[in-house]
């Protein structure tokens, strides 16, 4: 009975405890809404929030000495939110705006079809007035001075001149058609001067509602300067949209070049700020809730000094050929240079021209520029360093010359003969029959490769047959891709059996012939040519091509090579394969870099060029018959001959004679080995940081 007793007492006690909490929430209760409701209320009505996104700057991309060559501004953007003012303080808001826009020269969105002097419709056809009138419930044959009129009524604007209500109305009908609210607003201006963004915030009391908000834009401080390599940015599309986590639809991402293929590093993470405001909309407070986080610094191997002068070079070589500075005149439009440093596999430069402005495409190209760099034939948008494969020509015979001494089908010193007409197959003759209507007699194969004669390699060709052609082309990487980390990069073709079978045709004596010197199928890309080059002066070693040098995070740490080649190599479908390796004799590799060396020195066909050049070059000219009464220019190069460090890939499309492009060789020489003095000069370019 007791503890019947002592367990009541606790209930009791527990319920008188719940009574008691309970008294004390109602009377807390009847304290907010009853005896202070209206003060708290006041409070919350003078009190609105909104969080915005802080936008991440975009990594830079640097090149191998730290100039910034892709980067970032700070690009102001007016936006109006909804806020609590009545109709006539809105107007006054947004025409205030409108006067300090006007006043420094900043220009702001304007969609709405009428024109006041004199009052018309900015609309060329009927059918779309017509469409407008319907969209905005005004009966057909409404004239333009009824329309504005209308709206005149519509946004209350009786009291102001029409030029000011015009002014107004263009921003009010923005706000209709676009939408906007307490949290999204609407943009009033894309780009305002650092001086009217002064001006507003100074004054923030006098434009409620009125907020002004800045975003990283891409900006490529050297112009057009390897367009090819970088890329550009664009606005996001539908399709990339779906296809990429953690963007919105007015994010930037790159569409091309590195700017694509490394948009996982380049990427920024946007950070967010609460904006404390009153009921006006005026902003009362900022403070940031999460620190945006900028992207990762992608550093190139690009060496800018020797792309700008490489660029310039091609450019003028050009122009020469098209003015008949050679002595004949041909119509020549593209052209492109490679420069890789032989024994590491950097691409000290890349060019394609024509080249374009990355600029003009981060808020939408023109579409007369778009025309322009879209011509068909002349197309600037195409990387033809990889985009675009040729026949090479004479520069092909370093191929069957190995080919030929490691077989052993011919030796350094035995000479064979060039009456100028071979005897075999279909009887082809060497240009120099053409030219001078005879051979050049006996040579040896280095002799042969200086004088580019095609008659001794038809004679290798029949030696060692098209198997061992396409044995030793492959081994150099010819007709296969260089997975170089840009995207677009096809493979050309190499002439050979493999290419028939897949064909389903049957391979002759003399599609050997026209192999051999470089013709038939064979068309492969310029930096194609370059490893093969670099491959034939580092003793013969595979190479791996490379343009990017390292990737550096915001905290300045590298991130791992592994990490950035996986994620490349998925990003562009590449797939490792293994290749024996043939281990090339230094012997047949001197040989034949010896007749290279002599391409440049008396009786070489580039003697003309490098005859007072201070450093010992190794090259081959090369003319590639390309269809169309055609003829496309090759010049490859190396050097320091003894020792070499780059390799140097020219072609001009239709150019005629290697010769020619030679002087693009010497120039970019020239560059890196500091025989000039040009420097790459821009005032608006940044040196490199960690952001």
């Amino acid at each position: 009975m007791a503890s019947l007793d002592k367990k009541n007492v606790r209930y009791n006690i527990l319920y008188i405890l719940v009574y008691i909490v309970g008294i004390i929430l109602i009377f807390q209760l009847f304290n907010l809404q009853i005896v202070h409701g209206e003060e708290y209320l006041q409070r919350a009505n003078s009190r609105l929030t909104r969080e915005t996104k802080i936008r991440a700057a975009r990594g830079n991309i640097l090149d191998c000495n730290g100039n910034v060559l892709a980067g970032n501004e700070i690009k102001y953007s007016l936006k109006i939110y909804k806020s609590k003012i009545d109709e006539q303080n809105l107007n006054t808001t947004i025409l205030n705006a409108i006067f300090v826009l006007e006043k420094n020269g900043d220009k702001y969105n304007d969609d709405f079809p009428i024109n006041i002097n004199p009052v018309s419709f900015k609309y060329e056809n009927q059918e779309r007035i017509n469409k407008w009138l319907e969209e905005n419930d005004l009966a057909d044959g409404t004239t333009a001075e009824q329309a504005l009129e209308y709206f005149i009524d519509e946004y209350s604007l009786k009291q102001y001149s029409l030029e000011e209500a015009r002014k107004i109305i263009a921003v009010r009908y923005g706000i209709d058609v676009n939408g906007y609210s307490s949290m999204r607003g609407y943009e009033i201006s894309p780009e305002v001067c650092e001086k009217s963004v002064a001006q507003i915030e100074e004054m923030n009391h006098s434009f409620p509602g009125i907020n002004i908000e800045y975003r990283p834009i891409r900006k490529y401080y050297y112009s057009s300067l390897a367009s090819h390599v970088l890329g550009y940015v664009g606005k996001i599309g539908n399709e990339e949209y779906t296809q990429n986590e953690g963007y919105e639809l007015d994010d930037y991402i790159g569409k091309t070049g590195i700017e694509y293929v490394c948009e996982k590093f380049l990427k920024g993470k946007d950070g967010l700020k609460q904006t404390d405001m009153s009921i006006d909309g005026t902003t009362t407070g900022e403070y940031i809730t999460e620190e945006a986080i900028s992207g990762s610094n992608v550093m190139l191997t690009i060496d800018a000094k020797v792309q700008q002068v490489a660029e310039r070079a091609l450019k003028e070589n050009i122009e020469k050929i098209n003015n008949g500075d050679y002595g004949e005149k041909r119509e020549v439009y593209a052209g492109s240079v490679v420069v890789l440093n032989v024994k590491t596999g950097e691409v000290i430069s890349m060019v394609s021209y024509p080249d374009f402005e990355p600029q003009l495409f981060v808020d939408g190209i023109s579409t007369e520029k778009w025309n322009e760099y879209t011509v068909k034939g002349r197309s600037a948008l195409i990387n033809r360093t990889m985009q675009s494969a040729y026949a090479p020509g004479s520069i092909f015979k370093m191929v069957p010359a190995i080919a030929g001494l490691e077989t052993g089908k011919i030796t350094k010193d035995e000479q064979i003969e060039c009456a100028g007409i071979y005897p075999g197959g279909y009887k082809p003759k060497c240009w120099y029959y053409t030219t001078y209507g005879r051979g050049h007699g006996y040579l040896t194969v280095s002799q042969a490769i200086q004088k580019s004669c095609n008659c001794y390699f038809y004679e290798v060709g029949t030696r060692i047959g098209i198997d061992n052609i396409e044995k030793y082309a492959t081994y150099f990487g010819l007709g296969q891709k260089t997975n170089i980390e840009l995207p677009g990069e096809i493979s050309g073709t190499l002439a050979g059996k493999k290419l028939y079978e897949k064909l389903d045709e049957t391979w002759y004596y003399g599609n050997t012939l026209s192999a051999v010197i470089g013709q038939a199928e064979n068309n492969f890309t310029p930096i194609q040519m370059a490893r093969y080059i670099a491959m034939l002066t580092n003793g013969g070693k595979k190479l791996d091509l490379t343009i990017i040098k390292d990737i550096i995070n915001n905290q300045g740490e590298s991130i791992k090579t592994e990490e950035v080649k996986d994620y490349i190599n998925k990003r562009l479908g590449i797939e490792k394969t293994s290749e024996e390796n043939l281990n090339i004799q230094k012997e047949n590799l001197k040989t034949v870099l010896e007749g290279m060396q002599s391409v440049t020195e008396e009786g070489g066909t580039a003697y003309s060029v490098f005859k007072d050049f201070p450093i010992q070059v190794g090259g081959k000219t090369g003319s590639a018959e390309a269809g169309n009464d055609k003829t496309n220019a090759w010049f490859v190069g190396f050097a320091p001959y003894e020792n070499p460090e780059i390799a140097v890939v020219v072609l001009v499309e239709n150019g005629a004679h290697g010769y020619y492009s030679a002087e693009v060789t010497k120039e970019i020489m020239e560059a890196y080995f500091g025989l000039n003095e040009e420097i790459v000069e821009d005032k608006t370019a940044k040196p490199y940081t960690n952001l």
